[in-house]
């Protein structure tokens, strides 16, 4: 029984040694501890603050706009008997358009030529009898009172001759608006009249043609960039500010052509505290389209030594800016930095960083507070 007792013993000595080799090498005890750590670091990148001079850059929403947009309307009323393009289409000034039924106005032009051929021989027979009573009255054959009688009636007549004429001018203007043709280079919207639609003189929208070379691009900036803006330049947008816009499409492309301020909003808006300018932009491919948005990024001021970080490696939250920073030991921590302008694809740092912090740029997303980082530094270029 004894012995017995001895073996249960040995057995439990057993299952305890076991576990506490079990706890202490999960524990670090036995040295597996390292591997474990070092398997759990976040693999990351990341890049070093700069310090240098840059040039300081701003962006802002803008929306291409037509320079001309121009609605057709008809001079004259009546149906339209021909349409010579289709909505969308790109138009030439001059371009015929559209065809307005012009029986009606070739019949009243027919009327006025008749009627201007009649006032034109009853003005020439008055003539005639003038200058009979002109003979008569220098050899005091009639009174003065028939002679003025028969010049009144020649004026008459000579104003009858050109009221006729000016009636005939009418009709014929009016045959020839039966033709609507476009008054601007552009291209004409989709919303256009068909065939068969009477239209109202003076009322009734054909179509309306927006100019596409060159275009708009509106947008707005805030008071105190209006006003820090034009402290710069001495009371008037700096130059390097107005003429030398760059303008980033829907795709992230950046438009070929540069573009300049040509209109500056006579005040600020009561309801949005913005001011609004337009940015002129050559267009002769006719890539940019009334309606679509665009980025505005115009040059600043020069920032000697400024610090700078990669756009890429801040975070927003409830108004406030943090960054990652790669500590001595490689743990991360989370810090809270104050932004300036924009420069590129990085960020003016005013206060949180300073110059070769490290900044975590991918996979920041992965690391907590205090986490193990495994990192790998990538160069300013890269970013």
């Amino acid at each position: 029984m004894q012995k017995n007792m001895s073996k249960k013993y040995c057995a439990i000595i057993g299952v305890v040694v076991v576990c506490l080799g079990l706890v202490g090498y999960k524990a670090g005890w036995l040295g597996g501890g390292a591997k474990t750590q070092a398997a759990q670091a976040v693999a990351v990148k990341a890049v070093q603050v700069q310090q240098q001079d840059a040039r300081v850059s701003y962006e802002f929403v803008g929306q291409v706009k037509a320079k001309d947009e121009v609605k057709i309307l008809s001079k004259v009323g009546g149906v339209v008997v021909a349409k010579m393009v289709q909505g969308g289409a790109v138009v030439t000034k001059g371009q015929p358009l559209f065809r307005i039924d012009d029986k009606q106005y070739q019949s009243a032009i027919r009327s006025a030529q008749a009627t201007l051929t009649k006032s034109r021989a009853t003005l020439a027979n008055s003539r005639r009898d003038l200058e009979r009573y002109e003979y008569l009255g220098s050899v005091q054959g009639v009174s003065q009172q028939t002679l003025d009688s028969y010049r009144s009636q020649v004026e008459q007549n000579e104003a009858d001759v050109a009221m006729n004429e000016a009636n005939l001018q009418e009709a014929t203007e009016n045959r020839e608006d039966t033709l609507i043709v476009s008054p601007v280079d552009g291209r004409i919207d989709v919303n256009d009249v068909s065939v068969g639609q009477f239209v109202v003189a003076g009322s009734t929208t054909l179509g309306t043609v927006s100019s596409l070379d060159p275009v708009w691009v509106q947008f707005s900036m805030s008071e105190n960039e209006y006003l820090k803006l034009v402290r710069q330049g001495n009371g008037v947008l700096p130059e390097a500010f107005r003429s030398q816009l760059k303008l980033l499409l829907g795709d992230g492309s950046t438009y070929p052509e540069l573009g300049q301020v040509e209109q500056v909003d006579k005040g600020v808006s009561d309801t949005t505290g913005t001011i609004t300018l337009k940015a002129a932009f050559t267009n002769t491919q006719k890539m940019l389209l009334p309606g679509l948005f665009a980025k505005i990024v115009a040059q600043g001021e020069l920032r000697p030594n400024a610090l700078l970080v990669p756009q890429r490696a801040v975070k927003e939250m409830l108004d406030n800016t943090f960054v990652t920073v790669v500590t001595e030991s490689n743990a991360a921590e989370s810090r809270p930095v104050k932004l300036g302008e924009k420069v590129g694809n990085w960020y003016i740092v005013e206060s949180g960083l300073a110059a070769g912090d490290r900044v975590v740029v991918e996979g920041v997303d992965k690391v907590k507070q205090g986490a193990q980082m495994s990192v790998t530094l990538l160069s300013p270029e890269s970013i």
